[in-house]
């Protein structure tokens, strides 16, 4: 495909990726991503980001397939950073097991950069854990 066959929206890079994805994807599937993405992409535009909770894995039975998850992250991140070269790759942390994280290409091949971000996911987990400990022994809820 040349630059002038890239479909380019209103020129916004979260626009030409939609626009790439909805020619690459699955007429299903991209409709499975824009049920999730749309919402999330007008709290962006709103300003109002901070108040929207969803989850990408809800454990329902409609649950999304691995490859639209992504898509959806890939999205997201392209909305909220303005880059295209985003990517999606799993750290192995022992604590947790396998973490999946989106991030730029440069810090995505970078073995140093990778291993600091899965010191600092072991850090937040052990944090998180900790917390939970002191809920539950003070009778809070430990669902967070």
């Amino acid at each position: 495909m040349s630059d002038s066959e890239i479909p380019h929206g209103d020129g916004r890079p979260v626009d030409v990726y939609l626009d790439l994805l909805r020619i690459r994807m699955d007429t299903e599937d991209y409709r499975l991503l824009m049920r999730v993405v749309e919402p999330v992409l007008q709290a962006i535009d709103e300003e109002r980001l901070s108040s929207l909770d969803f989850a990408l894995d809800s454990g329902a039975d409609d649950e999304l397939p691995q490859e639209v998850r992504d898509e959806v992250a890939l999205v997201i991140a392209t909305a909220v950073t303005g880059r295209l070269d985003n990517e999606v790759i799993e750290l192995d942390v022992d604590e947790t097991g396998p973490v999946r994280i989106v991030t730029d290409a440069s810090t995505a091949s970078d073995p140093v950069r990778l291993g600091e971000i899965a010191d600092y996911i072991k850090e937040r987990h052990r944090q998180t854990e900790e917390l939970r400990g002191i809920a539950k022994v003070s009778g809070l809820p430990t669902d967070f």
